[in-house]
């Protein structure tokens, strides 16, 4: 694979499907449910779904997609390169706000993440990583994550696994404070650029981490499932992305056995 050349198609694409989606955040546009009715997909995430589909088979017809509004289906393994996309993480952020959602773009050769892409539609900031590079947002290199004590930590996650959680309510007693921004791929970028200390979420997709969880690698932080163990890309699983140092405290504070 040409990296270099990937990387410069995977930014064209994105920007174009961020002109689109600005052209329609304030339109008329189709909405339904999936899953329940909080899973909300409209219109213009499967027209950049089928945007990057189109683009790919054009230039890359060796390359797949697995994106989440259908194209995920396909996907069974992830030889060769796989490009995993979430054409707006945020959905109803998009509905309800018209802010605070992204596209996140991960590609990855041979089950291996290469090239990571986290934008923040509206407010134009693009979190990126290339494997071995670093990573940046808006072409400022970030810096590596330095240790936090949990006392002073930000932490993010749904407000509603702390209801049945008792051990996620003694950490919001213990952190400095908490935040639930509404997208994966925003609180995934935050923790690596250090404005989030921790990221925790019970039940996500390949498509909302796989942009964000090489920003997390390549500016020294970690990032598992609740377990401990390595991500999967193919399935749906749990999430835990912080800080080395608060990590650390707070896999004892969960008493997460690793």
């Amino acid at each position: 694979m040409d990296r270099s050349y990937v990387i410069e198609k995977a930014t064209a694409y994105i920007k174009e499907a961020q002109t689109y989606i600005k052209e329609k955040v304030n339109t008329e546009y189709g909405i339904d449910t999936k899953a329940n009715k909080d899973d909300l997909v409209t219109d213009v995430d499967k027209s950049v779904e089928a945007l990057f589909q189109q683009r790919i088979n054009e230039e890359f017809p060796g390359h797949r997609l697995m994106g989440e509004e259908g194209s995920h289906e396909n996907i069974h393994d992830l030889d060769g390169v796989v490009w995993i996309l979430d054409p707006i993480d945020g959905t109803v952020n998009f509905v309800h706000m018209g802010t605070n959602f992204a596209i996140s773009l991960g590609i990855f050769e041979n089950g291996k993440p290469v090239y990571g892409v986290v934008l923040d539609v509206m407010n134009d900031e693009w979190f990126t990583a290339e494997a071995g590079q670093g990573a940046y947002l808006n072409g400022r290199k970030l810096q590596k994550l330095n240790p936090v004590p949990l006392e002073k930590a930000l932490v993010s996650f749904n407000t509603g696994w702390m209801l049945k959680d008792e051990k996620l309510r003694e950490v919001v007693r213990t952190v400095r404070g908490t935040r639930s921004y509404g997208s994966a791929a925003i609180e995934l970028a935050y923790v690596a650029a250090g404005r989030l200390d921790a990221y925790i979420s019970f039940h996500l997709a390949p498509w909302d981490i796989a942009g964000g969880c090489i920003l997390i690698e390549e500016t020294g932080g970690i990032a598992t499932n609740y377990k401990g163990e390595p991500l999967d890309f193919l399935e749906k699983d749990t999430l835990f992305a912080a800080n080395p140092a608060v990590y650390k405290e707070l896999r004892e504070a969960l008493k997460i056995t690793i």
